[in-house]
């Protein structure tokens, strides 16, 4: 497992700043707060991460955003940041012209956000969406900050990369992803033991149960209405193609060093139990809590220590029942083929992920309709072939050749 051993402790712990003297007397062993570093703050992860700094006092050193300027403007304002990085270009001159007023640097580019992932910080909280993440992860490893990774496509595409550089630098990578982070923290005083299975609970989205004759005919607004969660378009429509479980399989098999066949996706529609790790002797050890971001998003800023929380506190009485069902691989053909290409190893992965990005973007766009966005990547993932070398190099072709070939196919009429 490469977010280190998970009973040592985090570098900066042991201070008291930003709490009240009555929080303080009620939190006798308080971490410190470390300055963060915020990726992705105008989405969905990010917006939450401010939650938590706001709750809890903590420092944003800096933030990126790629389109959003108007909710980075309020962001910066709130946060003050030392700098704030779009990734799109109209948006970051319209931003330096509302922040004159400030002394907040505003930069652009993909550079210009690896540069802010360098920045020396207490933790870089990776949440842009796509492949983007994955420069910019491994700038923060190699600037030796700790890592709290919300971005799937960083591990899907560039795990070896990103596994070798954090071992290189001795940082951490603390999962945010509830599933993942649910993992983590089940396996926290378990070193040694030998994992079974690790459980991995998908609430199998708005469109559980459906056949593939009725996925011919569901809507944009059908596949953007999640039943527990609340999340970005990209991510919500992969959650209906279970892709985002697909993805999530992939990144368990770099974070935790199983195989694939040692992961059971399972479809828990109530999303309570967030995942769970069977050890060797039968014992099951599982993190249950509401379904709230800022659950995970709190405690990977904080591990190994734990914070109070403004969440919602779990009630068993008020949730009643807890059902578990099989994920259905045949109907939903993005899960079966994201493990088919983590076992394939090398660049499939990241043919697979190219593929859906573009297939994802065109069924938005209204380009495609919602069953074709399992077909292209399949058709993708079967048309090009994957090299068994890891690069920047290969991964940017990889990707690219996928894209190709999923945008041309995109435009066929079916």
């Amino acid at each position: 497992m490469f977010f280190g051993d998970i009973s040592k402790k985090v570098d900066n712990l042991g201070g008291e700043k930003g709490f009240s003297s009555e929080r303080k007397a009620s939190l006798p062993d308080l971490p410190e707060l470390p300055d963060l570093v915020i990726l992705g703050s105008t989405g969905s992860i990010g917006t939450q991460t401010l939650d938590v700094a706001r709750t809890h006092g903590y420092r944003i050193r800096a933030m990126s955003a790629h389109s959003n300027y108007k909710l980075a403007e309020q962001q910066a304002r709130e946060f003050l940041p030392e700098t704030v990085c779009m990734t799109e270009e109209s948006a970051y001159r319209e931003l330096k012209t509302r922040l004159a007023d400030t002394d907040i640097f505003v930069t652009y580019g993909k550079d210009a956000l690896c540069e802010t992932a360098a920045l020396s910080c207490g933790m870089v909280i990776n949440s842009v969406v796509g492949m983007v993440g994955l420069e910019p992860t491994l700038a923060a490893l190699g600037a030796k900050n700790r890592v709290g990774l919300a971005n799937k496509e960083t591990l899907v595409t560039g795990g070896e990369l990103v596994k070798a550089a954090a071992a290189e630098n001795g940082v951490d990578i603390v999962p945010i992803d509830s599933e993942h982070s649910a993992v983590f923290q089940s396996l926290m005083g378990n070193e040694g033991n030998r994992i079974e299975r690790i459980i991995l609970t998908a609430s199998g989205g708005p469109f559980f149960g459906y056949t593939k004759e009725q996925l011919k005919t569901v809507t944009l607004e059908q596949a953007l209405h999640h039943p527990n969660w609340s999340m970005g378009r990209k991510i919500t429509t992969d959650s209906a193609t279970l892709m985002n479980k697909g993805l999530e399989l992939i990144e368990a098999v770099r974070l935790f060093d199983v195989t694939p066949d040692q992961i059971e996706v399972v479809v828990h529609r109530q999303s309570i139990l967030h995942s769970a790790v069977e050890y060797e002797d039968g014992a099951v050890i599982g993190q249950l809590g509401v379904p709230d971001m800022k659950i995970p998003i709190q405690f990977a800023i904080t591990y190994p220590k734990r914070l109070p929380s403004c969440s919602r506190k779990l009630s068993l009485f008020d949730v009643g029942t807890l059902t578990f069902e099989h994920a259905d691989e045949e109907t939903f053909v993005c899960l079966a083929e994201a493990r088919r290409a983590i076992s394939k190893g090398g660049t499939a992965p990241t043919i697979l992920n190219g593929a859906n990005e573009a297939a994802v973007a065109a069924f938005l766009d209204g380009r495609i309709p919602f069953y074709r966005i399992g077909e292209l990547v399949c058709g993708c993932c079967a048309a090009i072939p994957h090299t068994s070398e890891v690069t920047l190099k290969t991964i940017a072709e990889a990707d690219s050749a996928a894209r190709e070939y999923t945008n041309c196919e995109a435009e066929r009429q079916i």
